[in-house]
């Protein structure tokens, strides 16, 4: 039998318009709230399961039909898009609430978002404690508070807005609450092979009110250097693993000035200062202050534009270590081991002209009153697991913040209401709706 086919979206009505505006702002202290307990649950990587049941109560609670489930890696790591595990890697769960609505008459849309978070740095350099959830004027503060706990609430309270007027989306939609975001992007590639899959997707990371048109891929890797070590006393006759590294990073370095270089062959990135960032992020070694130290590890991360094959850009980084290292005294003959032990993800472009982005852009001009600009951004999002493997239009676009992955992380309340009402207005648009059923 030939399927129905959908609904071509069509503009909200401006009196259904209004409302649902109006009902996004009903709820927004609710939902202030709903986040604020959110930020104030810990959940750095191998953490996330209280938050992720939190969440799991806010979506069974509201009636939807749940589903729960563990990553799969043995087949995360056969898929292409999967990256690397490690003893770090987290065991949390992923869960997913799901509306059906009565019949299937609009576009699917999946929602995203993520609850793992980064660590939090040295709390005494906080002005409150680094999951507080503060509220000081216009802004919520706390680790997650906009990476992107204030996105994972909007999620929720956007379809809360339509049940509020007595609509519900005429077409399936997902909420996926995620994790491994911040390392490896494996919890958003685990729902794909779950199965999980839509029209389209959105996903609230903080991007200052814009849409993403280009992401970077992103590797992790750490460096493994071997010294010999001796007395300090006897220093020539030893040879300083921390020493090499400095040599190493830059030869890293090295790579880094060559790929920014080449960003004329990429649209999108040509006028970019610096679209290809290798950071230190790490540096372990030796034991002892008056010993020459044996070991040192260097971890690090480094973007690679779309288009770029992890496993080529891997290569090309482990050839060119070895390559340095033949030219180096004691390298030579002790040559750096690199592991590959996080990310190994590729990066995307998202197309204009796509009936999603469309629709967004009007949701957008409604809700903000201004045209929905886009832009490139030099971090990972799980919306390339979307644009790649599910191949669906993947949009990112979220609330303004500041200081993410940093000291007083914080997001910009007026901004998350204007963020969710957008969204509001979009899953109506993008979904179709109808009358809550009983």
């Amino acid at each position: 039998m030939t399927p129905k086919p959908k609904a071509i979206p069509m503009p909200l009505d401006p009196e259904l318009r209004a409302r649902i505006l109006q009902s996004v702002a009903e709820g927004f202290d609710d939902q202030t709230t709903f986040t604020q307990a959110l930020v104030q649950i810990p959940s750095l990587r191998g953490h996330e399961h209280a938050a992720q049941d939190f969440v799991f109560r806010a979506l069974a609670t509201r009636g939807y039909a749940m589903d729960r489930f563990a990553m799969d890696r043995a087949a995360i790591e056969a898929h292409e898009g999967g990256s690397k595990f490690s003893d770090d890697h987290s065991e949390a769960p992923i869960v997913v609430g799901i509306h059906r609505p009565r019949a299937e008459t609009g576009r699917s849309l999946i929602l995203q978002s993520h609850l793992d978070v980064v660590p939090e740095g040295l709390p005494d350099m906080w002005r409150d404690a680094p999951f507080s959830g503060r509220i000081d004027g216009d802004w919520m503060y706390g680790r997650g508070a906009a990476d992107m706990k204030a996105g994972a609430a909007a999620n929720i309270f956007a379809l809360d807005a339509l049940r509020r007027i007595g609509l519900q989306p005429a077409a399936t939609v997902y909420v996926q609450s995620v994790v491994e975001e911040e390392s490896t992007g494996n919890g958003a590639l685990q729902t794909y092979l779950q199965g999980y899959t839509a029209d389209a997707v959105l996903i609230p990371e903080p991007e200052d009110e814009m849409l993403v048109r280009a992401n970077i891929g992103v590797l992790w890797f750490t460096v493994a250097l071997r010294g010999v070590p001796v007395h300090v006393r006897e220093m020539g006759e030893g040879a300083n693993a921390i020493d090499a590294a400095y040599r190493v990073i830059g030869a890293l370095r090295e790579i880094e000035a060559d790929w920014n270089a080449a960003k004329g062959e990429h649209p999108h990135f040509e006028d970019q200062d610096h679209p290809i960032n290798l950071n230190i992020g790490k540096i372990e070694g030796g034991d002892w202050a008056s010993s020459v130290p044996s070991w040192c590890n260097v971890s690090c991360r480094v973007s690679i534009y779309p288009g770029q094959r992890a496993q080529d850009a891997a290569r090309e980084i482990t050839d060119r270590l070895a390559a340095f290292a033949k030219n180096d005294a004691y390298l030579s003959n002790n040559p750096p081991q690199v592991v590959f032990d996080g990310f190994f993800a590729e990066g995307y472009v998202l197309d204009p002209g796509s009936e999603a982005e469309a629709v967004l852009g009007r949701a957008h001009e409604a809700a903000i009153g201004a045209p929905l600009k886009s832009f490139m951004t030099a971090g990972y999002l799980d919306t390339r697991v979307y644009a790649l493997y599910n191949k669906i239009p993947a949009l990112c676009y979220g609330p303004i913040s500041r200081n993410i992955h940093g000291i007083d992380e914080c997001v910009s309340l007026p901004s998350v209401l204007r963020i969710t009402q957008a969204m509001a207005l979009f899953i109506a648009e993008w979904c179709g709706t109808e009358a809550v059923g009983a």
